[in-house]
């Protein structure tokens, strides 16, 4: 065998194996059924209902800080629909404005839209988690990417949801939000 052979050999086996890690052993590879029986059952319209304060951190594609966030957000349901309108302030002093719509199953599934996702985000409720799949379009002053998330979401037993997402772009992580969720106090 040639050496350049074995050199596209040794990458092809690399980039298999890396792309099984991810499928079977990575952050998405978690199913909610994963977490059925261990903890308080996350009620979507019970947690994510009233003034909600949120404080997070997004990690670039290096694992270093790239940004810091305070956000506001406040739910708001109507049987099985909701919406979660969201108010984001950056240490960069930018501030971002989002609301999502979402519709819950009664089988635990979870469709959901926002005017930054393409199509329409999907997702599942099980024991204390949700973990939702959508794409999101950048704003163009960052890019105008289109990114894949996964989205996941646990609730504490006291009440706060701890919130990890993925960003990936052709299977590659871009970046990495982690945050806090709580109801606000008066």
């Amino acid at each position: 065998m040639t050496p350049f052979f074995s050199l596209l050999l040794g990458v092809l086996i690399t980039i298999v194996l890396m792309a099984m890690r991810t499928h079977f052993m990575g952050f998405r590879s978690q199913k909610p059924a994963d977490l059925a029986d261990r903890g308080p059952d996350f009620d979507l319209r019970t947690h994510l209902s009233g003034p909600i304060l949120c404080e997070g951190v997004i990690y670039g594609p290096t694992g270093r800080v790239t940004s810091r966030f305070v956000a506001d957000m406040h739910g708001e349901w109507d049987g099985n629909t909701g919406t979660l309108k969201e108010t984001f302030r950056y240490d960069s002093g930018a501030v971002q404005d989002r609301c999502w719509t979402l519709r819950l199953g009664n089988d635990g599934r979870i469709e959901a839209t926002a005017p930054d996702v393409v199509g329409q985000g999907s997702g599942t409720a099980e024991g204390p988690a949700v973990q939702m799949r959508y794409r999101i379009k950048l704003d163009e002053a960052a890019g105008g990417h289109v990114l894949n998330v996964t989205d996941w979401m646990y609730l504490m037993e006291n009440g706060t949801i701890m919130n990890r997402s993925q960003f990936t772009k052709f299977g590659i992580t871009v970046a990495e939000l982690v945050a806090t969720m709580r109801r606000k106090t008066a």
